[in-house]
């Protein structure tokens, strides 16, 4: 059973602005899922190998969050890969589990041993890779594509039809093959992968148009970040009607990484008014997910970064204490992270009045004009900002510097 989802103390309303702007815009409605291919693509990251134990917990978490698919992984790759993704398969989670293959009877028989729910059966159809990978013809790696779909199908299982470099691929190649494997075999899903991130919203838009007046399946978009457009690109391709949206954990992935399942999730609640994920859990995830790969998201990375709910500018600080989405689009709470208020050489008097209230300090005037002139030299001297524990030194530096002035007053009026 899926856990119960956590809840934060205010509606749903109050947790972000919407952006009302999309009450202009003629786009189709948004009918969607979400595949999250961490532990396949995101495990092609160089470097990058997760345990057992912390593929299931991946996993686990995704569930919890309301992720219909995970793709577990590449059967045929080794044994223990077989072994986890049948693993994952077996654990009666709420989420479909789904695995690459290739478009070979072998990879075909591993993904049917994981007794896994959905197989992505995958081949590239652009001149450059079926001249300098494959050294064969269209018409041959088809026959391979469409030999290996009619085996898992006559097998059970739910097949996923996916090109490779699909975005430099002739659009009219891409149609007639889809039509055809939709046709002869009632895949359940096509799939257009942006292999080297080449494309933009404007052409994503375009491309998964054309797919959708072709065919009556589901189409799947699976973008790349060569260029940082993969999640702008993913949300253009669900606005053209791609039903499967392809994500990883922390944008992790070969090369520039995939489209970020949290960047995704947030903004199809912003934009789409999409909220049935379970997005409190998405900065817990995103440290785990940090700590098995051994990649640390940049701390300017949207949603999820160290900074992505730090403020130190003194005009934004007095405003966020007293209205928080004056300039956070989203509260903190909605994605399970924290608000962090920095003192720095940017801070105004009227900002770290609020800051030091809030960590329960209060400091008269002329205190907190005192306290004011030594974190601006602080943070010049030292070229960056000051942490709680140094704020605090300060503070007692001003109180006991005010004490002893006030001692030597005293003693000059004796």
């Amino acid at each position: 059973m899926r856990k119960s989802r956590e809840t934060v103390n205010m509606s749903e309303s109050e947790q972000y602005s919407r952006n009302t702007l999309m009450d202009f815009i003629d786009y189709r409605p948004l009918d969607i899922e979400i595949c999250d291919v961490t532990l396949r693509d995101g495990e092609q990251t160089p470097g990058v190998v997760f345990s057992k134990e912390q593929k299931l917990a991946v996993a686990s978490e995704l569930d919890s969050m309301g992720i219909e698919v995970i793709e577990a992984g590449f059967p045929v790759v080794s044994a223990d890969e077989k072994e986890i993704v049948k693993e994952i398969a077996n654990q009666g989670f709420n989420s479909r589990i789904c695995c690459l293959s290739r478009a070979v009877k072998g990879d075909v028989d591993a993904a049917l041993e994981c007794d896994v729910d959905i197989v992505s059966i995958f081949i590239a159809m652009s001149d450059m890779h079926l001249k300098y990978k494959y050294h064969r013809s269209l018409e041959d790696m088809l026959g391979c594509a469409k030999e290996a779909i009619e085996y898992a199908t006559d097998h059970g299982l739910k097949v996923r039809f996916a090109a490779e470099d699909a975005s430099r691929t002739p659009i009219d190649r891409l149609k007639k093959a889809f039509k055809e494997v939709e046709t002869e075999y009632k895949v359940q899903y096509v799939s257009l992968a942006d292999t080297v991130g080449i494309l933009n919203p404007t052409t994503t838009h375009y491309l998964v148009s054309e797919i959708f007046k072709s065919v009556n399946t589901s189409i799947c978009i699976h973008c790349h970040d060569d260029l940082g457009m993969a999640t702008a690109n993913t949300l253009a391709a669900a606005e053209a009607g791609a039903k499967q949206l392809h994500t990883t954990v922390n944008a992790i992935g070969e090369r520039a990484g995939n489209a970020s399942l949290e960047e995704v999730l947030v903004a199809l609640r912003v934009q789409y008014g999409i909220e049935r994920y379970d997005t409190t859990r998405l900065n817990a995830l995103s440290r785990m997910v940090s700590e098995y790969s051994g990649i640390t998201p940049s701390v300017n990375k949207a949603v999820v970064g160290q900074n992505a709910f730090t403020h130190e500018s003194g005009i934004h600080v007095a405003a966020i204490l007293e209205e928080p989405r004056t300039y956070e689009l989203f509260l903190p709470e909605m994605v399970g992270g924290k608000r962090n208020l920095v003192v720095g050489k940017h801070t105004g008097k009227k900002a770290l009045k609020g800051i030091i209230n809030s960590i329960g300090f209060c400091l008269e005037r002329d205190e907190l004009c005192a306290l004011i002139e030594k974190v601006k030299v602080c943070t010049e001297e030292k070229h960056k900002s000051i942490s709680r524990d140094q704020l605090e030194k300060l503070i007692t530096q001003v109180r006991q510097e005010k004490k002893a002035s006030g001692s030597e007053k005293e003693k000059f009026s004796i």
